[in-house]
């Protein structure tokens, strides 16, 4: 099943100063182990490595909030971009159990926990401008989040709603927005709506209408709720701004965090990984777990999620392709220290 989880091994190389490190999650949470006699790490089979040119920094590159009109910088010769897929933390109505949907609904405590450990979890990772929905779940994931990257950039929600809005919110200041990361608010992203199950706890709700019928309204691809929306209607509206919006900055070599929801965020994932209807159905993700893509020549290569300390796995077909691949890692790693 799509649900039994692991972590794909994720290793790549950087370059701060003269000295390359291998960036690595294998012993809980990433980290950087300098490499000695090698400009690149020699991953096996199933394992890729990604050389982060000396070029770059692991700091998000600067976002100048004008350029995100118009993704064609000539300057930048990217090969490849990281795409961070990130599911809000646990909401006060995760916690009760109920329907949520559109209603915006706040992160409990724990929730606030899981998108600090986000946050820790993709600090070295570069990040160049971050897309939330319009609900306030995403949001505090994203801000939370953003508060552990190690480039301590501030993110700020670009407000573009009407033309007061953007002369109000206009950052003046060359080097304060040279330190800022862009935050885009997209309602396209939003949770599927659950129409009039929106605010039922589910278990009641599947004793009172049958477990076959309230299990068909939440993993059915094309069955809708009573007034609401169907996983297929949440897929057009978030795929469509996924390639309209964010793939462009991907293809323009800009790095990209989304910050989402169970539903938006298994469209976008049934788009990157070529799902069927039937494969999609059986995807879980977990709150607050990041999972992340390379782009390149315009394909998506999963990597997996950056290993933390408190979550099992998550998104995932096999463990035992996990542990195979997890035992190849900690053999390169063996022989990066020798």
């Amino acid at each position: 099943m799509v649900a039994a989880a692991y972590h794909q091994a994720i290793c790549f190389t950087a370059n701060e100063g003269a000295r390359d490190f291998l960036v690595t999650s294998s012993s809980g949470s990433l980290k950087m182990k300098p490499v000695f006699r090698k400009e690149r790490c020699s991953l096996r089979q199933y394992v890729n490595c990604v050389k982060y040119s000396s070029e770059s920094s692991l700091c998000a590159i600067k976002p100048i909030f004008s350029s995100l009109s118009s993704t064609n910088d000539s300057r930048r010769t990217v090969p490849e971009s990281y795409l961070i897929l990130i599911r809000h933390g646990e909401s006060m109505w995760n916690e009760k159990n109920l329907f949520t949907g559109c209603v915006d609904v706040p992160l409990t405590s724990k929730g606030v926990d899981e998108a600090i450990e986000a946050g820790k979890r993709i600090r070295h990772l570069p990040i160049d401008v971050v897309y939330i929905s319009a609900l306030i779940r995403s949001q505090m994931t994203a801000m939370l989040a953003l508060t552990e990257h190690h480039c301590k950039k501030v993110p700020i929600i670009v407000h573009d709603e009407t033309e007061q809005a953007k002369v109000w919110s206009q950052i003046y200041s060359e080097g304060t927005e040279m330190q800022s990361v862009p935050v885009i608010k997209a309602w396209q992203l939003n949770e599927r709506m659950y129409g009039e199950l929106q605010g039922f706890n589910k278990l009641e709700t599947a004793e009172r209408c049958g477990k076959e019928q309230v299990y068909k309204w939440r993993r059915s691809y094309d069955a809708r709720p009573p007034n609401g929306e169907s996983l297929e209607m949440c897929l057009r509206r978030a795929v469509t701004y996924f390639k309209e919006q964010i793939e462009p900055q991907l293809s323009s070599g800009k790095n990209v965090m989304v910050v989402a929801h169970a539903n938006s965020l298994r469209s976008i994932l049934m788009y990157l990984d070529k799902l069927n209807a039937e494969e999609v159905i059986h995807l879980e993700l977990s709150t607050g777990v990041p999972m992340l893509y390379i782009y390149r020549e315009n394909q998506f290569i999963r990597r997996g999620s950056p290993l933390g300390s408190t979550e099992d796995g998550v998104y995932a077909y096999t463990e035992n392709l996990a542990l195979y691949k997890q035992n190849l890692l900690d053999e390169v790693l063996d022989e990066v220290s020798l």
